[in-house]
């Protein structure tokens, strides 16, 4: 009796430390274990994310519970839970739906740990600390761009063009819409760019979960309901794997060799067979976010919060999150053609060569 009362109370014991979140000491080097919730493995950009910023904490002396909801928003939910049951140090978060982690995360914050929303804004939660993440304007800003200058090389306007949008659940996707509508709406107003579909608020663009079988039947019925006697000529895509359904559904529909010429597409996140596409002259650009940059300037966030620091922020105006401002750090992002692929991509070993055969 008196052996289990003690292995009862041992149980106990590590419970109580467990749950005591903001104290676990549980890291290689004493630095504790980081939490880090990222949304699918369904996109290579994901997976990339989550290798880069395990490996940069590893390095940095932490362990790490890494875990992926496969775009399931519950799963996600109860991934967090449990994290914060066992008492990881602080929470690294790429939310699913930006809106749904709001009580766990006042549970986080009762517990003295630390959450930084990683690459996806968690919204109207007083218990999101700091967010890492890129320009999101001016990745749409880049994409607009891109698509007038391809289309631009093709001829002289008007020009024939339909929009997709991101998933209406993540915050980035309205930031992508309006940096591009800042290019684009202004040449709608002239008539340089005519939208034929009608289709041209965000509502209607958007592609949930950024499913891209979802983007290939929309475009499908864009096709099949506007385009009998019109050519498309470009389609704004904020996604590589939007884009790659997009020009499927084209090329379903007499677009690509032997057919029209395929519209100029643009994309995101220089995904491998996005970059193949572009080198084979199909998709005309992707947005390139060094997902390496980011998880390093996530590490070093932690890696303050850690010493009791401040951590390094450059944007502390302008992501409202519905209840607070949330202090940011903003990388960059760089805007990708056929002509750039081996001085940004390959040169800086992103990707090797063999890889993008």
């Amino acid at each position: 009796m008196r052996k289990l009362l003690t292995t009862a109370t041992a149980a106990a014991l590590m419970m109580g430390l467990a749950a005591c979140g903001g104290d676990s000491d549980a890291g290689s080097d004493g630095k504790g274990t980081i939490g880090v919730a990222m949304p699918t493995k369904s996109s290579e950009r994901w997976i990339d994310d989550g290798n880069n910023i395990k490996a940069q904490l590893e390095d940095a002396g932490y362990d790490v519970d890494l875990q992926y909801a496969e775009d399931d928003i519950p799963t996600q939910v109860s991934q967090v839970e449990n994290m914060v049951t066992k008492g990881v140090d602080m929470l690294v978060i790429a939310a699913i739906d930006g809106t749904a982690l709001g009580e766990v995360l006042e549970t986080a914050e009762s517990q003295d740990i630390e959450v930084i929303a990683y690459d996806r804004l968690i919204r109207d939660s007083d218990s999101v600390d700091y967010y890492t993440t890129f320009d999101n304007f001016q990745v749409g800003v880049l994409q607009a761009e891109s698509l007038v200058k391809g289309l631009e090389e093709r001829g002289d306007a008007p020009y024939n063009v339909e929009l997709f949008a991101g998933s209406p659940d993540d915050n980035n996707a309205t930031f992508f819409w309006e940096g591009a509508m800042s290019v684009l709406q202004p040449m709608i107003d002239s008539g340089d760019i005519v939208v034929p579909s009608g289709q041209t608020d965000f509502d209607q663009a958007a592609i949930l979960r950024w499913d891209p079988a979802t983007a290939q039947k929309r475009m499908e019925d864009i096709l099949t309901g506007t385009y009998a006697s019109k050519t498309v000529e470009g389609v704004l895509s904020p996604y590589d794997g939007l884009s790659l359904g997009i020009i499927a559904a084209l090329e379903g529909n007499g677009y690509g060799p032997g057919g029209k010429d395929l519209p100029v597409v643009t994309g995101q996140d220089a995904e491998v067979q996005s970059v193949k596409s572009i080198m084979a002259g199909e998709q005309y650009s992707t947005i390139f976010k060094d997902t390496r940059e980011l998880a390093n300037v996530t590490v070093d966030m932690i890696t303050a919060i850690g010493a009791g620091d401040e951590p390094e922020v450059n944007d502390t105006e302008t992501y409202d999150n519905g209840v607070k401002v949330v202090p940011s750090y903003l990388l960059e992002p760089v805007v990708v053609e056929k002509a750039d692929v081996q001085k940004v991509l390959v040169d800086s070993g992103y990707f090797t060569a063999d890889e993008l055969k």
